[in-house]
């Protein structure tokens, strides 16, 4: 029964595929194809939740061996790293629990997302992040749950940017994928260590080698982990990310950030709970990380006026009392607490725009008079503790005036250093003359008729050539003394304006963001 795993996350991915292609190739447009790409996306999701369900008896029967590979992927030195799966234990119980919600979500969207623009786009991500999401609990190595982990982000932020025609959902997206990357840069440095130290990205051989490591390098690793979890599920400092997440359309809300998603961070720190269990230090993190972000969002939940935004706070206030559980070694409590509050939050979130009917003239209970007197309190609930302008302050800012810095010093010192030298033309185009003139080159002909070539290739290297031409004719050789020099220096002033636009501080973030992105 180990080979059904292989099928639980690779049904949705295939679904995916072909809804991609769909598209790409235009077979799946408009209100006709609706239920063509609707019906690929849920059979192929409803058949894995079916496997799922069936792997989780099996397990339960005591019929599954505990992994499951497929084979090699990669080999480097001492680094091996194979596709194999975990087929017994909580991974197993959590995989049938998030493709039965899968199922739900998709099976609801079909109607909710009827005659919208992004039909097709909609469906093609919620396919691809359920094989994310299925790859992450069910994967048997950390590079595997990597893969998932950074997949279900970048899912997240194209729905939650879905109608990208509006700037406010566009920034809010950006903002949580910058802040989901911190968590997934936290992850691979702790990847990266896990190896350097250990010789195994394997879960299994993890759990069992880090017990031979110094308390050192169990509370570096074990931190690392930990922000990476803090991160994914929304805990402090990084909370408000969730409130701007809710751009996106309530299905997606509602399976991303109510019942999967989110509790990816509780996920990996009941995975690595060998881990944790060995450094007091990082589970009192846990315990205080977990009881502080719960405070915080009772406290912030108490003056939402919409319904999204008051179930953020309920949920990010669950996942806090989640991750207190862990610090404080209840292991079971927490994974039980993970179930029930995925149903619970999806079912809200779900049913959130039908909320008004519901509980209508239903009066709204009152706060206790000792709380709602103190008007400190009210204003900081009501700011969200400023925790974005915090934010903005110690990070954006210094980054902005570090580039403006940066611009400062290129415009005034390195180019004042470096200087322009003067363009000897004349030299120039005499020595091009010359080898023209033994290349048996006809300069005075037409310029089409300046070089000729058959195939791309040829017509390629013709038309460069009397590009070329043009430009050597035009600007070098019957240029000099009638204005060449002044051409050059327009052309100067264009490039030293161009230089100027790109060395704007968003554009230097931007490049700096980049190769950050790719040195990790």
């Amino acid at each position: 029964m180990d080979a059904l795993v292989i099928l639980i996350p690779l049904l949705p991915l295939c679904a995916a595929f072909l809804i991609g292609i769909g598209q790409l190739f235009g077979f799946l447009e408009g209100e006709a194809s609706e239920g063509l790409t609707s019906s690929c996306a849920n059979w192929a999701i409803t058949l894995s939740c079916l496997l799922a369900l069936i792997l989780l008896g099996a397990n339960i029967l005591g019929m599954n061996l505990g992994t499951f590979s497929i084979g090699r992927w990669l080999i480097c030195d001492t680094l091996n790293i194979r596709i194999n799966f975990i087929t017994t234990g909580f991974s197993v119980r959590l995989a049938a629990l998030f493709s039965v919600l899968l199922a739900i979500v998709s099976n609801f969207s079909t109607n909710y997302m009827h005659r919208e623009a992004g039909f097709h786009r909609f469906f093609f991500i919620l396919s691809l992040f359920a094989f994310a999401m299925l790859l992450v609990v069910l994967s048997g190595n950390a590079v595997g749950t990597l893969v998932g982990w950074e997949i279900a982000g970048v899912c997240s932020y194209l729905l939650i940017a879905y109608s990208y025609q509006r700037p406010i959902a566009v920034t809010n997206a950006t903002r949580v994928l910058v802040t989901n990357h911190i968590g997934g840069v936290c992850f691979i440095i702790a990847i990266g260590l896990s190896y350097a130290w250990t010789e195994t990205v394997n879960w299994n051989n993890l759990n069992t080698a880090f017990a031979g490591l110094p308390p050192s390098q169990i509370t570096g690793l074990a931190l690392c982990f930990a922000l990476a979890a803090f991160a994914k599920s929304a805990q402090l400092p990084f909370t408000p990310w969730l409130a701007r997440a809710m751009e996106g359309p309530t299905p997606s809300s509602a399976v991303f950030y109510g019942a999967v998603m989110i509790h990816s961070g509780v996920y990996l720190v009941c995975l690595l709970r060998p881990l944790f269990e060995l450094s007091v230090f990082v589970m009192a993190i846990l315990a205080v990380v977990g009881f502080l972000t719960a405070l915080y969002s009772f406290i912030v939940g108490l003056t939402q006026t919409d319904v999204k935004s008051s179930l953020v706070y309920a949920i990010s206030a669950q996942l806090g009392l989640m991750f207190l559980e862990c610090g404080l070694g209840f292991w079971q409590l927490a994974k039980w607490h993970l179930c029930a509050h995925a149903i619970v939050r999806a079912y809200q979130l779900l049913t959130a725009p039908n909320l008004m009917h519901a509980v209508h003239d239903n009066p709204i209970r009152p706060v206790s008079p000792k709380l709602a007197s103190l008007r400190w309190a009210y204003t900081a609930s009501l700011q969200r503790f400023w925790l974005d302008q915090i934010t903005d302050w110690a990070l954006v800012k210094p980054v902005r005036r570090l580039a403006h810095d940066l611009c400062y010093f290129d415009d005034h010192i390195v180019d004042r250093f470096m200087g322009a030298p003067k363009p000897a033309l004349a030299t120039v185009s005499s020595l091009m003359q010359l080898e023209e003139n033994k290349l048996g080159a006809r300069l005075n002909n037409n310029a089409d008729e300046f070089a000729q070539g058959s195939g791309l290739a040829g017509k390629l290297t013709e038309w460069t050539a009397s590009i070329l031409h043009w430009f050597e004719d035009r600007f070098v050789l019957h240029g000099v003394g009638n204005g060449t020099v002044h051409y050059g220096r327009e052309l100067g002033h264009l490039a030293n304006k161009f230089e100027s636009l790109i060395l704007r501080p968003r554009y230097l973030v931007l490049f700096v963001c980049i190769t950050l992105l790719v040195a990790f």
